[in-house]
């Protein structure tokens, strides 16, 4: 299930599993993934030239970058927070 919440997380949450602690810090993990992914895009947009050609081109790698790390560490068991904004999303996402 903690792997399935990069993928699709709401899926873990319409289940129980959103009651265990290490499906719950995954899961907060990747909404925070999303609104960070959520934010490069609107910035790439609005952004005229640079946001079309740098922000959101960059933005999304690094994006899917931080994606790929998020499953590695949901497959190998661990509970390490995302570089940039795992801290962020585990502080103040509360369910």
């Amino acid at each position: 299930m903690a792997v399935l919440a990069y993928v699709l997380f709401l899926v873990p949450l319409l289940t129980d599993a959103k009651n265990d602690e290490y499906v719950k810090f995954h899961l907060k993990q990747s909404i925070g993934l999303v609104v960070t992914a959520i934010a490069v895009n609107v910035v790439g947009a609005v952004v005229p030239v640079l946001g079309w050609f740098v922000i959101a081109p960059l933005g999304g790698i690094v994006v899917f970058v931080l994606w790929i790390i998020g499953v590695l560490n949901a497959m190998n068991g661990e509970k390490k927070p995302l570089p940039l904004i795992g801290k962020f999303a585990e502080e103040n996402l509360k369910f």
